[in-house]
């Protein structure tokens, strides 16, 4: 079973992409450009049904399944989170995940918004 499940979040990985985002040769490594949301989504339904707290360390992501948990590390300096996939988007393109604003709080990208980033689905 867990073997079925990671590599579910593989083809998720890969079917996800848009052209802006690079994959590693195993899949199970996205890169591309992070954003963040915070106070005026805050409380708001997300897509899984639960209410969006931006002090929690959670994600928006297009495709992979509610509850994976992805580390996310900041290419500009290295920092990570772990964070737990609970809405969908973004749907800007080029954008591969939003993040909660804790998340982007500790990985340093609250000043400049947006940041390229890698995404490791975590296994458990």
């Amino acid at each position: 079973m867990r073997a079925l499940s990671l590599l579910l979040v593989c083809l998720a990985l890969l079917l996800s992409g848009c052209a802006s985002s690079r994959y590693s040769l195993d899949g199970t490594s996205a890169e591309g450009q992070a954003s963040y949301y915070g106070a005026r989504h805050h409380g708001n339904k997300t897509a899984s049904g639960e209410r969006f707290d931006q002090n929690a360390l959670t994600a928006a992501h297009r495709t992979l399944p509610f509850g994976t948990r992805v580390q996310v590390t900041n290419l500009n300096n290295g920092r990570t989170v772990v964070v737990r996939i609970n809405d969908r988007g973004p749907f800007t393109k080029g954008r591969i995940i939003d993040l909660s604003r804790r998340a982007a709080e500790q990985i340093d990208m609250i000043r400049s918004g947006i940041v390229p980033v890698r995404l490791q689905p975590l296994t458990d």
